[in-house]
């Protein structure tokens, strides 16, 4: 059983994911094999930096996210060439480390952002959505030191909240209290590691 977690920036998918690791699943967080592999020194960078120039560069010669984001959240063009780069790259690891989780005997679950974005919806048996109201979105990303706009911006680059509703087996409401957050994970996590 392939099972996929998603939300929008802001909804607290990161709480959720963290949450299902304590309860044992084996995370395989795309956001964090996507930093992994456009490291200095990696293929990825070579292609992004190839693609996009050296100026997505810092000093010391990594990946300038924040330049690299300044490009693609305004360029749907941009953005998708960067895509074509770094998913395969992404895909090829998380078969490894999903691989890996399964032959332990363990519930796996992808974390992936953008499940919905990239058509992977169907490819997994189970998707758990995280759901807030935009407004909540735009509010908690203010808080983490984001601009209103920035945060407009990068909301409206995401799939809708409609969108990711319709492909969710499990929606996670977060909008109430921690200990509501956990309960919901506990059930789900019990639901799916009994099917697995």
């Amino acid at each position: 059983m392939r099972v996929g977690l998603t939300g929008g920036i802001a909804s607290g998918k990161s709480t959720v994911s963290e949450l299902l690791a304590g309860f044992g699943a084996v995370i395989v967080d795309s956001d964090k094999i996507a930093r992994e592999v456009v490291e200095p020194g990696t293929p990825g960078l070579a292609h992004i930096v190839a693609e996009f120039g050296p100026s997505v560069l810092t000093e010391s010669g990594a990946l300038d996210r924040a330049k690299v984001g300044e490009i693609v959240f305004a360029d749907e063009g941009a953005r998708g060439r960067l895509n074509a780069i770094v998913h395969p790259l992404v895909g090829a690891r998380s078969t490894e480390l999903e691989e890996a989780g399964r032959a332990a005997g363990k519930l796996v679950v992808n974390d992936i952002p953008l499940l919905v974005e990239v058509g992977y919806a169907p490819f997994f048996d189970e998707v758990i959505v995280v759901d807030v109201p935009v407004e909540t979105q735009v509010e908690r990303a203010i808080t983490r030191g984001m601009t209103e706009i920035d945060a407009r911006a990068r909301i409206a680059a995401q799939a809708s909240r409609e969108d990711r509703l319709a492909a969710a087996t499990y929606v996670i409401d977060n909008t109430g209290t921690l200990e509501d957050l956990r309960k919901r994970v506990r059930e789900i996590y019990d639901a799916l590691a009994g099917t697995r």
